[in-house]
């Protein structure tokens, strides 16, 4: 009997961005419809007017006449920052492998990572068992390079002939059929029309081998449609998600990550999100559509205790309204 794991993920509102904080990607990407990159992230210091004889902004600046440091909007990546802040590839990709096994009778060996950014999900995977391989795919070749650097680098010369990124669209790329295809972290969301995101669903169905699993998130709730921040303190700096904007006519939102430091310096729009706030009626109907045999939810439980999301995922048809609540969707081939 599937005995599911306690994940590191924590359901919203007051907790929204422990996962949101998950908007894992600066896999962030205009679509192929998008010229453009998403806007480089700009340096704010919190105080405008230095005190009367302290050193004025050009002493902090590079090329500033004063000896004081940089300031740590400047020297910290943001890339970084993004995977200590809101990824939490372990509990990703625990729940991905218990599921497929509890699915299909055996464990997944071929995985594909949509949207995959800096690849640290698909270096998760061939990291578990050295029968593992993954392909990961991103239309933005300087994160991936990023990733290549800074995460591939740090796999096992073994573990690393066992992954391999590709850079190119989603909707039409080609690989070798695969056990499980993921696209974590909302980021199917920057398909904003139906039929585009159809068009993407059955890529990824084409894409699957016979038995094979889609695997994607979703979040909702009455409360997701406000235009809010939230601040959650990390190790050595305070991570922003800022829903700035939400129009209730197409769901069409946007939404920013930034990062604040304890020197008051602060890395404004970091990431930004342009995307639709799909429901789950709608992407289960589309997934239906694109050819899926079969699509569950899975539901996050309740801890009795504090109230909020205990990290179990289980498969659900009814549940009860939240203000806000992350889910899995698995779409079977």
């Amino acid at each position: 009997m599937f005995e599911p794991k306690k994940l590191k993920i924590v359901a919203p509102y007051e907790k929204l961005f422990v996962k949101l904080r998950a908007m894992k990607k600066d896999t962030f990407h205009p679509g192929p419809w998008t010229v453009g990159k998403s806007p480089r992230p700009r340096t704010t210091y919190l105080q405008c007017s230095p005190a009367k004889g302290s050193p004025g902004l050009a002493d902090t600046l590079p090329g500033g006449g004063g000896d004081r440091p940089k300031p740590m909007s400047e020297i910290r990546d943001r890339h970084d920052l993004y995977q200590q802040a809101v990824q939490s590839v372990e509990a990703e990709i625990d729940f991905v492998d218990e599921t497929y096994k509890t699915l299909r009778g055996r464990y997944a060996n071929l995985l594909r990572e949509d949207f995959c950014g800096t690849a640290n999900t698909a270096c998760e995977w061939v990291r578990r068992r050295d029968t593992n391989h993954a392909v990961g795919v991103d239309i933005d070749p300087e994160v991936q390079d990023w990733g290549r650097k800074h995460n591939l680098a740090k796999l096992h010369p073994d573990a690393r002939r066992r992954i391999s990124l590709q850079t190119a669209n989603v909707r039409t790329v080609k690989t070798a059929p695969m056990d499980v295809i993921i696209a974590m972290n909302f980021s199917y969301w920057l398909f904003t029309g139906r039929k585009t995101l159809g068009e993407y669903f059955r890529r990824v169905r084409d894409g699957l081998s016979g038995d094979g699993v889609f695997f994607l998130d979703v979040y909702g709730g009455y409360d997701c449609c406000k235009v809010i921040q939230d601040r959650q303190e990390c190790d050595g700096f305070t991570y922003i998600w800022d829903q700035a904007a939400f129009n209730p006519i197409n769901s069409e939102m946007t939404c920013f990550i930034h990062f604040e430091f304890p020197d008051g310096s602060r890395l404004d729009s970091a990431f930004r999100y342009d995307w639709r706030l799909w429901t789950l009626p709608e992407i289960r109907e589309i997934l239906d559509e694109s050819g899926f045999r079969r699509t569950t939810v899975y539901w996050q439980g309740t801890d009795e205790e504090t109230g909020e999301g205990d990290g179990v995922f289980m498969p659900r048809t009814r549940v009860d309204p939240d203000p806000a609540w992350i889910a899995y969707i698995t779409a079977e081939r």
